[in-house]
């Protein structure tokens, strides 16, 4: 019988694969992401299809979603709202701000100030908003979608480390091949927006789906490759920082989204290698004489994952 995850992802990817073409391996990361209920961090230079993918996923999807353009004199309770004094009743209430959405799209989110990108911390790890001591949950299925600019851009704030590990993955769509950049521009019309797109799933679909995903088996050979994986990260040489727990959770999720997709419910070790790097790398950072040798997170990722032994078969 086929997965109703599976279901799911090939209608979202269908769908947004109109808008950010060229693009399909990265959106089904993209889409394994959000269906594990993670967070998304779209990292690249501008032009490359960054918001028009958040876009894209948010109108995929008939529930609410908001979008926050971050800037420098933004302030915390822009995002997660804030207590208004109310004359007719001379009381104070709470004013709900854009985190009360479905989908949250944080729009260079680098040029935010770390005071207000730490609004997110909470809202983003245990899905509610604290104000006057009270808290209040925001709806579920939540996603965080943010995209930000490299950090040697102008007017950016780098994203400090506790804040990256609250994003499950971290993507770079890259520049569209030749092929795919005329096809673009030969199809351009002014009056075609992202908004055009008809969602094809529901919160209540994607809850269900979220649910299918976390019953996908995962045998304990994986598990113990997972953890290899993150313990070499934490003992390199050229690393300063390694795979958290968190990441190590992540992962797991969200190869079990990965497997789901393929219409599968086992987790396999290719699953794994697919899913470390854009689950990985932000989560870990090189020491100064690392940079100095112009070594990458990414090849050292990738050494790591060769020197692993794979297990050889997914029983226990």
């Amino acid at each position: 019988m086929s997965l109703h995850a599976a279901q799911v992802a090939d209608a979202l990817l269908s769908n947004v694969d109109r808008v950010v073409r060229g693009k399909r391996d990265e959106i089904r990361l993209a889409l394994c992401c959000l269906l594990t209920e993670g967070h998304l961090l779209l990292d690249d230079v501008p032009g490359t299809g960054k918001t028009s993918l958040a876009k894209a996923i948010a109108n995929s999807i008939a529930g609410s979603w908001k979008r926050v353009q971050f800037t420098p004199d933004l302030l915390p309770s822009d995002i997660t709202g804030v207590m208004v004094f109310d004359q007719r009743t001379s009381t104070f209430a709470f004013r709900e701000g854009p985190a009360f959405t479905n989908v949250l799209i944080g729009d260079e989110i680098n040029r935010g100030s770390p005071k207000t990108q730490s609004a997110l911390l909470e809202v983003m790890e245990e899905r509610q908003v604290t104000a006057d001591g009270v808290s209040r949950p925001v709806p579920r299925p939540f996603f965080v979608i943010a995209t930000q600019n490299p950090r040697d851009f102008q007017g950016t704030f780098p994203l400090p480390d506790v804040q990256l590990d609250r994003f499950a993955m971290r993507l770079t769509l890259g520049y569209a091949d030749a092929d795919t950049e005329v096809s673009i521009l030969n199809d351009f019309h002014r009056h075609i927006a992202d908004d055009d797109i008809s969602p094809v799933t529901d919160p209540d679909e994607l809850d269900r789906a979220i649910n299918e995903i976390d019953a996908v088996s995962v045998v304990r050979p994986i598990d113990e490759y997972i953890v290899a994986i993150a313990n070499s990260t934490r003992s390199h040489p050229d690393l300063r920082l390694g795979v958290s727990t968190r990441g190590t959770l992540t992962v797991l999720r969200v190869a079990r989204a990965f497997a789901a997709t393929d219409d599968r419910n086992y987790v396999t070790p290719d699953d794994i290698k697919a899913v470390a790097a854009p689950v990985f790398t932000h989560r870990m950072a090189l020491t100064a004489e690392a940079e100095l040798r112009g070594v990458s997170v990414e090849g050292v990722l990738a050494d790591i994952i060769d020197d692993v032994p794979v297990p050889r078969s997914r029983e226990s």
